[in-house]
């Protein structure tokens, strides 16, 4: 007789039925409320990450959800703090207890590597976006000297409708007569020097984009030129006649042929690429590769062409498929307001990574290391004059105190009414007479309440290169941005006593400027260090090592291996907080940017070496591992 199966009983099916009821729902629970795989978390075992967040200056670990910081804090406390927020409780409130919580899931954690750091975006507050897209075109960056041609030869040769047309006009930029064996200014004679290169219409622009060189076949096409030009000049030879530079406003007498809408495009893709290694299609995800080496999560840059319909439409468009995040100022040569032309743009776009509400407005016209450079040619018996407009004549060259581009009621005119109309004025400053007429404009405005005030309004100076030392103390007081390069100081570093003398470079060395008196800005002592590329390099880091080295890229000065004037170096944490918070302030973002806080955008960089602490030599030689935006990793990888 076979045997019967044992009966259950009722109770121990109903607990296994219950049981695997349980584990159902459990699972399906699990399931729903399991977090987005864009949910992990960045660690630094050795607390590597830079914050830039007073609260928490250093930490092992950042957690990322979707595009937001979510956590920060040591691994422990942040797996703790994530899991307690994931962890699924039953009716009563109880925890669900071990072996059922097995199923709880884990944050995903990716490790840097033990010398690697990570910090908040860097990002370059004044950048010349379309010009660096133009310069690489035909780039004439580390030329030795005016004979050295064949980077121009090479590119007529390289594009076969130029070579067959010399009336095709050859366009390019980045020469810098500092670095030649003989500084003297270049001539149009100099291109008759090459036969492929004579007669045709070259152009090339100054590395500061504030001169130009041009050809002979240029010159004839100008014919009669001005005698003068209201803030800039047209150097000539001892006889008269037009040696081929142009400089500030004369350069507009040139007729060159404007960029057409593809080549603004393509040059703006350039930069996008080099920038972040950015894919042509703009996608979102931005995952294209390039062997450069880029660090650039914001950018701010000055559009020079937002006066042209087509192309402020196009940056419209783009706005929905930017890898950056770009801070537009925008800019018109004219004398009359324009700001009824722009539209203004707040977090636009699908990412909300587009801006346009400032404008860059001008006074005075070549940096100061223009002016000192003229000044060599000047002594050398060359006619020309200086662009930085000083309060003194320059110290050797006591014939000229510099140019206005701009009269002072122009400007304040300009700039009160982009005031009232709720823009913020940025204002190109590089001389002392300059910076004090704008100090002296924004103080007036400042003054009558019902402009608003600094915080609310965020006025800046660009460049802010050669103050009185009042002047420097009055920045502060008023609340006013300084947005600096550095590098600017290490660049003019040799010359820059000599030109303007003991005494008043005691204002034009400045690494710090006094914010003492401004205790209610939000972010104390903001003020802005960035590289200014196509003028420097694209490299942020460049400007981060002038500000804490004082030296230049070879490790050297005219004070030797400890920089130049070396008790105005920033700390390093200075440096990092102008490139990354200090500079979110100026584009109204410190809420969202800046830093490695809790509700902020996702914005971080992955270096190789820890830029905080490795010795000067090392700094420049840094490379990047991962950049990361919005939470998505687009250069890289963690």
């Amino acid at each position: 007789m076979s045997k019967q199966p044992p009966l259950r009983s009722p109770v121990q099916f109903r607990f296994k039925a219950l049981v695997a009821f349980l584990l159902v729902v459990l699972g399906a629970v699990l399931t729903v409320t399991r977090p987005t795989s864009k949910d992990y978390a960045l660690c630094s075992l050795d607390g590597r990450i830079y914050t830039v967040d007073a609260a928490h200056p250093n930490v092992q670990c950042i957690v990322v959800s979707n595009t937001t910081i979510t956590d920060v804090g040591s691994l422990a406390d942040v797996q703790a703090r994530w899991r307690t927020r994931s962890t699924i409780r039953d009716l009563l409130g109880f925890q669900i207890p071990w072996p059922l919580n097995f199923w709880l899931p884990s944050i995903p954690i990716s490790f840097v590597e033990p010398n690697s750091i990570v910090v908040p975006g860097l990002a370059d507050a004044h950048a010349h976006v379309l010009q660096y897209g133009a310069a690489m075109n035909l780039n004439l960056a580390g030329c030795k000297s005016k004979q050295d041609l064949q980077r121009v030869v090479h590119y007529v040769k390289s594009h076969p409708d130029i070579l067959a047309d010399p009336s095709r006009w050859v366009v390019g930029m980045g020469w810098d007569q500092n670095l030649w064996t003989d500084p003297q200014y270049p001539t149009a004679d100099d291109f008759d020097s090459e036969t492929l290169l004579r007669g045709r219409r070259i152009y090339l622009d100054r590395v500061d984009v504030h001169a130009a060189w041009v050809s002979n076949r240029v010159l004839q096409l100008m014919r009669d030129l001005p005698s003068k030009v209201d803030g800039g000049l047209i150097v000539r030879d001892a006889s008269g006649k037009p040696t081929g530079i142009f400089v500030d406003n004369a350069m507009s007498l040139v007729p060159v042929p404007a960029p057409t809408k593809a080549d603004l495009h393509e040059h703006f893709d350039r930069t996008m690429k080099d920038a972040l290694c950015c894919g042509p299609d703009f996608h979102p995800r931005c995952r294209y590769r390039t062997p450069r080496d880029r660090i650039l999560p914001g950018v701010g840059f000055r559009l020079v062409y937002m006066s042209r319909p087509d192309f402020r439409q196009g940056m419209h468009q783009l706005g929905n498929f930017l890898c950056l995040r770009l801070y537009l100022m925008g800019h018109v040569e004219s004398d009359e307001y324009w700001g009824k032309n722009l539209t203004r743009l707040v977090d636009y776009g699908i990412a909300e990574r587009l801006n346009l509400r400032s404008v860059k407005l001008f006074t005075d016209g070549l940096s100061a290391r223009m002016s000192w450079t003229l000044a060599t040619n000047a002594i050398a018996g060359a006619l020309g004059s200086f662009g930085a407009a000083l309060l003194e004549p320059y110290s050797d060259n006591p014939s000229t105190d510099g140019l206005m581009r701009v009269q002072p009621r122009v400007l304040s005119s300009l700039a009160k009414q982009f005031w009232r109309d709720g823009w913020q004025v940025n204002i190109h400053c590089i001389g002392d007479r300059a910076n004090r007429v704008v100090l002296d404009i924004f103080e007036d405005i400042l003054s009558n309440s019902e402009y608003g005030n600094a915080i609310e309004r965020r006025p800046r100076i660009e460049h802010a290169q050669i103050m009185t030392l009042d002047d420097l103390q009055r920045v502060g007081r008023l609340q006013v941005i300084p947005s600096v390069q550095p590098t600017h100081a290490t660049s003019d570093m040799w010359y820059a006593e000599r030109r303007l003398g003991p005494e008043r470079i005691r204002g034009a060395r400045h690494g710090h400027v006094d914010q003492s008196s401004a205790p209610d800005r939000p972010v104390q002592g903001s003020c802005l260090w960035v590289p200014t590329f196509p003028v420097e390099g694209i490299n942020p880091l460049l400007g981060f090592y002038a500000a804490v080295s004082r030296l230049s890229p070879t490790g050297d000065s005219p004070h030797g291996s400890q920089g130049w004037y070396a008790s105005e170096r920033l700390t390093r944490a200075q440096a990092l907080k102008g490139m990354t918070l200090d500079a979110a302030y100026a584009a109204f973002a410190e809420d969202k940017l800046g830093s490695l806080s809790v509700g902020k955008k996702a914005d971080f960089v992955v270096l190789d070496r820890d830029i905080m602490t490795v010795p000067f030599s090392e700094i420049l030689a840094t490379r990047v591992k991962a950049t990361v935006i919005d939470g998505e990793v687009v250069y890289g990888k963690l």
